[in-house]
């Protein structure tokens, strides 16, 4: 390995940004991909760029399937769930995600609601959305849901995961709330193209309907499109 590229691997380590180490198994040749960046020797193309990136928010070595002589080491930070709302859905949401190896916070303003007695061991953050979102910077590795049906918390949430490459958002509310929210974003100047980004209503289609069944449709969903797999 050029010391070029492992002070660049040491310096992404250092930071706690996602990188993976892309090798020609042919020479040896190596480039370090970050933050949808590439520096080293080999020339990857966007399609190889798209499929790194895929890999990193998989966590998920190996031979590129777009090009097999090119090996991906990655080296992934954990993802990370963002939740808007604690509510009753959120108090099981939460410790789901983090037994699924998420860092978990939860964004509501509202005291009553987001307080340490309802979710315990859980990061909470009393900011706004907008102002949460700002902070935490959703990447290519976060998830963003948001829970609360209440359009001056999800949406300016939605518009900042939006802007943002978050793997997966989610929203809680029927197909007729959603027509209603599509409508709001749209006046807002939110593209279809991104609005379309949005899964709602939340999570995969199980049938449930309780609060810890809801939860558990969308754990799924982040998890399956984290892994890009189509059930």
């Amino acid at each position: 390995m050029k010391a070029e590229i492992l002070q660049r691997l040491l310096a992404a380590r250092r930071a706690k940004a996602s990188c993976a180490l892309v090798t020609r198994l042919a020479d040896g040749g190596q480039s370090l991909v970050a933050g949808g960046d590439s520096a080293g020797d080999l020339a990857l193309t966007p399609a190889h760029l798209e499929e790194i990136a895929a890999r990193v928010v998989a966590d998920s070595s190996g031979p590129l399937d777009l090009d097999a002589s090119l090996f991906v080491r990655v080296y992934a930070q954990p993802s990370r769930l963002l939740v808007v709302g604690a509510v009753h859905i959120t108090q099981c949401l939460a410790p789901m995600a983090d037994m699924a190896g998420f860092e978990v916070t939860v964004i509501d303003p509202r005291r009553a609601f987001a307080n340490a007695d309802r979710f315990p061991d859980v990061a909470l953050s009393g900011e706004w959305p907008d102002e949460a979102m700002a902070r935490l910077v959703p990447d290519g590795q976060t998830a963003v849901v948001t829970l609360t049906h209440d359009p001056k918390l999800d949406d300016p949430a939605l518009v900042a995961a939006l802007a943002s490459p978050a793997f997966y958002i989610g929203a809680l509310g029927s197909r007729r709330t959603h027509a209603k929210r599509t409508a709001r974003l749209i006046e807002q100047g939110v593209g279809e193209e991104q609005i379309a980004r949005i899964h709602a209503p939340v999570g995969l289609d199980l049938g449930g309907r309780s609060p810890a069944e809801i939860a558990v449709a969308a754990l799924a969903q982040i998890i399956q499109v984290k892994h890009r797999h189509d059930l």
